[in-house]
């Protein structure tokens, strides 16, 4: 006779695996490419090894993790570490539900609630104008994060949570709490609202004449303002800035590209905390 089976350890056992294009999660997964399909399942795509090593050392948890075998033998480790277990698919189906050209081999989803929200007061804020590239909006959020930046303030624009956003950023964006308004009205009043507060706004201009860029005091609670990349920062926006400041180079150029611009910006307030010293 069989011996009875066990059925936690069914349980146990891996997920029989997925080869073809039409099963029902590939059209869910691919959904997630779109913003209506991230608002609609509450869910975010994210692509790759390194954003999963970055899920796991933030201790967020996917919702799912899809994976080749190829990708399962590379990586026991983190598929151990998983609390679900690793949905085994084909390579085909992996490329169907992946945005890159050529996937590492996992994908994985994230619900939205996990992300970090932004509430309150913080020391250290940047407050985009409907920035519109992702590459872009990544690097900014990339480099904020090593500065220190503690919330991201968004009027519409790119998506965070778009999978060319998420890559860019390496996973910045899923520890940096930001608050993406519908329009720059509504950006304008949380702007308001931190200025009667007692931060300085800071704005960056392409003026000879401006102050340059180091000397203004970082360390005091601060919002730093970006604007888009053709038209730059919105005068309803500048107007509103308590501080002006440039970023002094040569005129060869007319202006810089504001991810480039944002670094030396945004690491200025980390200098002068760290070195103590002012427009040194």
């Amino acid at each position: 006779m069989c011996a009875a089976i066990n059925t936690s350890e069914l349980r146990r056992l891996p997920p029989e695996p997925i080869t073809s294009r039409r099963n029902p999660l590939v059209a869910r997964f691919r959904a997630l490419h779109q913003a209506r399909g991230r608002r609609e399942q509450g869910l975010l795509l994210l692509e790759g090894t390194h954003l999963l090593q970055e899920l796991l050392r933030l201790k967020l948890q996917p919702q799912q993790v899809l994976a080749t075998a190829a990708w399962l033998e590379r990586h026991p480790e983190l598929a151990s570490a998983l609390i679900q277990p690793v949905q085994p698919v084909g390579e085909a189906v992996l490329e169907a539900v992946a945005t890159t050209e050529a996937p590492d081999g996992v994908v994985m989803s994230l619900a939205v609630s996990a992300l970090p929200q932004a509430s309150g007061s913080a020391g250290f804020v940047l407050a985009l104008d409907q920035l519109q590239d992702p590459g872009n909006l990544g690097t900014l959020l990339r480099t904020a994060l090593a500065a220190g930046v503690e919330q991201v303030w968004q009027a519409a624009g790119a998506d965070p949570h778009q999978p060319k956003v998420l890559r860019a950023s390496a996973g910045a964006a899923l520890a940096l709490p930001v608050a993406r308004e519908p329009d720059r009205q509504a950006l304008l009043q949380r702007l308001e609202r931190a200025r009667a507060a007692g931060q300085q706004l800071v704005a960056t201009v392409v003026e000879p004449s401006a102050q340059p860029y180091w000397q203004l005091d970082w360390t005091r609670p601060t919002v730093l303002l970006l604007g888009n990349e053709g038209a730059g920062l919105h005068p309803e926006l500048e107007a509103l800035a308590s501080h002006r400041v440039t970023i002094p180079h040569s005129s060869a150029v007319e202006s810089l590209n504001v991810a480039v611009a944002a670094g030396p910006l945004l690491l200025e307030r980390w200098r002068q905390a760290h070195s103590g010293s002012q427009g040194a």
